[in-house]
């Protein structure tokens, strides 16, 4: 239902200057998490989706053929935790993988056949590891009990912000005493004292 005093063109002009200061596959994106946000349905067939060959080409950098193997894709990605490696995996399943093998959801069974397929030691508690990236807000939860399914979130993390090039932290410098002056009070401190007795 329309809110009095509600204006379209002003919401129209409102949205489009919001979105001048991204590129044109950023755009198709935001437009489609508005539309997710709002209750719209979004459609995810390739040839409505605007944005999946965005999401794609976004996904490797520099690489001309498609599909890629599990194991390149998670590489070029790098994830650094088990639940960025769960991610990694929803997106490549569901955008990336051969046709007869895309699914919309992993379970537990998925993260560790793709440990095997990407040279990647085996996970203790897989179930848990995609419990820990539905509880970061990276997977939502599919029809099935154990499976999983990437969202908008998780995909922005795998095909914008990985592989995760910031720098290093710097290592904490330890502090040295400067020169003529004592170390710490407990040094200067330390050497009993000696009681002098009284002459008779």
């Amino acid at each position: 239902m329309t809110k009095a005093g509600a204006d379209d063109l002003e919401a129209v002009r409102t949205i489009a200057a919001a979105l001048e200061a991204f590129a044109g596959p950023e755009q198709e994106r935001i437009l489609r998490w508005v539309r997710e946000k709002v209750g719209l349905p979004v459609s995810t067939t390739p040839h409505t989706d605007p944005t999946r060959q965005a999401r794609e080409s976004a996904a490797l950098p520099d690489s001309d053929t498609r599909p890629v193997d599990l194991k390149s894709f998670v590489k070029a990605k790098d994830p650094q935790s088990d639940v960025q490696f769960a991610a990694t995996v929803a997106y490549y399943y569901r955008f990336q993988a051969p046709e007869p093998q895309r699914k919309t959801a992993v379970t537990a069974n998925d993260l560790q056949e793709a440990c095997r397929l990407a040279d990647r030691d085996r996970l203790v508690k897989p179930a848990q590891t995609l419990i820990n990236a539905h509880g970061q807000g990276l997977l939502d939860k599919a029809g099935e009990r154990g499976s999983y399914a990437i969202n908008t979130v998780g995909e922005n993390l795998v095909a914008m912000a990985l592989p995760n090039s910031a720098p290093s932290a710097k290592p904490t410098r330890r502090r040295t005493p400067r020169a003529g002056r004592p170390a710490s009070k407990k040094r200067r401190l330390s050497k009993p004292r000696v009681a002098r007795r009284g002459r008779k």
